[in-house]
């Protein structure tokens, strides 16, 4: 079943506490790290439910379930990030309509991105997924191919390359997210680099304590998925 009003209302609270107290914890400003709600699976009125409770910027992983969700919120003031894989069928609908794409790890998918923006549109802002824990079964570049990948993003016309993203494997977190943030650091200034994309509901503290810029939180806003749906 899905929240009430006021369960969604009191999670963000909740979950804004949380980012409040990491950052503190960690010597930085709570205004540097952005909260991004995971609406995937869940209903666009859950979505209206987290706008009422003042949150603008929505994370979804399946395309088609999206633009679904933008329709039915058309005219609302929502920014969208698509952070699931992007798979090269569907960049013309990604580069329509979303603000946001954090899963992006090779040049092909970017050029698309960029050819297929519309004109007159505000650059897409996207980020490079980075595998840095080396699993062969995970998305993302090599952390040696990274610094080639941001060369190749910045030369075209319509992205914004914004920074780097990263889900490590489970265990390892802590050590994982400041091999990104180092990474990021490094690739920084050439490249005007400003988000680091780390942690979910389950380590957003040590996310945040290694310098993520924003976190994805699902399950602690919207609780357990509505149902399981295909990738796409």
């Amino acid at each position: 079943m899905g929240q009430s009003m006021r369960s969604i209302h009191d999670n963000l609270q909740a979950v804004r506490g949380r980012i409040a107290h990491a950052a503190t914890a960690a010597g930085r400003d709570p205004l540097s790290v952005t909260l991004l709600a995971v609406s995937k699976t869940h209903p666009a009125a859950l979505v209206e439910q987290a706008l009422a409770a003042g949150q603008r910027s929505f994370g979804e992983n399946y395309v088609q379930e999206a633009i679904e969700k933008m329709d039915a919120l058309a005219g609302r003031s929502i920014e969208w990030h698509l952070v699931g894989p992007l798979q090269s069928n569907k960049t013309r609908l990604v580069a329509a309509r979303f603000d946001w794409v954090h899963a992006v790890e090779s040049e092909k998918v970017a050029r698309r991105l960029s050819e297929q923006r519309p004109a007159g549109a505000a650059p897409l802002n996207v980020l490079i997924q980075v595998n840095v824990s080396g699993e062969t079964s995970k998305s993302g570049a090599a952390p040696g191919e990274v610094a080639g990948l941001a060369a190749a993003i910045s030369s075209l016309p319509n992205l914004k390359l914004r920074g780097l993203m990263a889900i490590p494997e489970p265990g390892a977190a802590r050590a994982r997210f400041r091999d990104v943030k180092d990474l990021f650091e490094k690739l920084k200034a050439e490249f005007n680099l400003d988000t680091v994309s780390m942690g979910m509901s389950d380590d957003l503290d040590a996310a945040i304590a290694e310098g993520s810029t924003m976190v994805r939180i699902g399950t602690a806003i919207f609780g357990a998925r509505e149902k399981i749906r295909p990738a796409a």
